[in-house]
């Protein structure tokens, strides 16, 4: 098993933070978000990790890891940035570089056995209070039918009385997984035109994206139902909240 850590964006949003170093690089205390990251791969037995990199990439430089530049970050997304990332996609663990997390979240992905799995929580609008830079209507939301079989992922799901989470922007792609995404987004490549599910075009498409391509191609996307804590950073506000969520941040192990 091996991890990618997607990290090619500028982080627009997290001003003045992300002036001269990527998203990921901004220090959650004593480490960057990429670092912590690092450190909970490997505590879990993943020391095949790749990032891939884009805006100010000469930033991230850690031993031991693969790097790969998606030189076209400006022009581009999630999964266009996966892709340059294509020949380490196999039993593949990827993760969002601006991500902190709990050590139990990747124990859970990695206990997953199915071919795409996703990370969701249930109790996802709290991580919404007082987040006001940040509104709910941005959340990648899930909608999970009643077999806790997922159907729709895109943002701003509205249906009452329906169960609803949070993608976290933690993937597991099993062997087949890898081959079915790499398959499908190639041949997209090749012939895709337009806007692409929530995305203006192929190019700038996040892996919701492909995820409910995946879905429409009649390939079970399953949960990885989450409820540890788990943050993302967006914005200097989310860097705040991380800092009091985490002040008592130890990982120890991956039990």
């Amino acid at each position: 098993m091996n991890a990618i850590i997607l990290a090619a964006g500028m982080g627009i949003r997290l001003l003045p933070d992300t002036k001269n170093v990527p998203k990921g690089m901004v220090k959650l205390f004593d480490k960057s978000l990429i670092e912590r990251q690092i450190d909970i791969f490997k505590k879990c037995g993943i020391d095949d990790i790749s990032i891939v990199t884009g805006y100010l990439a000469e930033k991230i430089n850690f031993p031991s890891i693969n790097y790969f530049k998606n030189e076209n970050f400006s022009t581009t997304s999630g999964n266009e940035s996966l892709y340059c990332a294509k020949q380490k996609l196999n039993d593949t663990i990827i993760c969002y570089a601006d991500l902190v997390f709990d050590i139990s979240i990747i124990k859970k992905m990695i206990d997953f056995h199915g071919d795409v799995g996703i990370a969701v929580e249930s109790n996802w609008k709290t991580h919404y209070v007082g987040r006001t830079f940040h509104p709910l209507s941005e959340a990648d939301n899930v909608l999970i039918d009643e077999s806790g079989k997922i159907i729709e992922i895109r943002k701003n799901i509205q249906k009452p009385n329906a169960n609803i989470g949070e993608f976290l922007g933690i993937m597991k792609l099993s062997s087949k997984g890898s081959s079915l995404f790499l398959k499908r987004f190639s041949e997209l490549k090749e012939s895709h035109v337009g806007a692409f599910h929530g995305s203006p075009s192929l190019k700038q498409s996040i892996l919701p994206d492909m995820i409910q391509e995946l879905i429409d191609l009649g390939i079970n996307v399953e949960p990885v139902l989450i409820s540890e804590n788990w943050y993302e950073v967006d914005t200097p506000q989310d860097l705040d909240f991380a800092r009091k969520i985490f002040k008592n941040l130890n990982h120890n192990g991956c039990t």
